[in-house]
């Protein structure tokens, strides 16, 4: 025969900590967003700096990137 005796834990169903899942979410998404954008930000400027200018121009184009993405993103 079959054995039914619950082998789970007494407890079942414990509360949530939902804010504490919300903020979670929302570091993390947070962090996809302007991790991206800096990445992109990056490679674009890295092009840009080999290509057309040196560093500093390379270095000029990533922060005017980061910081249009960064007031487009909010």
């Amino acid at each position: 025969m079959a054995d039914h005796t619950p082998t789970g834990p007494v407890e079942l169903g414990a509360q949530m900590d939902y804010a504490e899942h919300d903020r979670t979410y929302k570091g993390f998404l947070g962090l996809a967003k302007y991790g991206s954008l800096v990445c992109a930000a990056i490679l674009i400027a890295m092009a840009f700096g080999f290509f057309v200018g040196g560093f500093f121009s390379g270095l000029i184009v990533f922060i005017l990137i980061t910081a249009l993405g960064t007031l487009i993103l909010r």
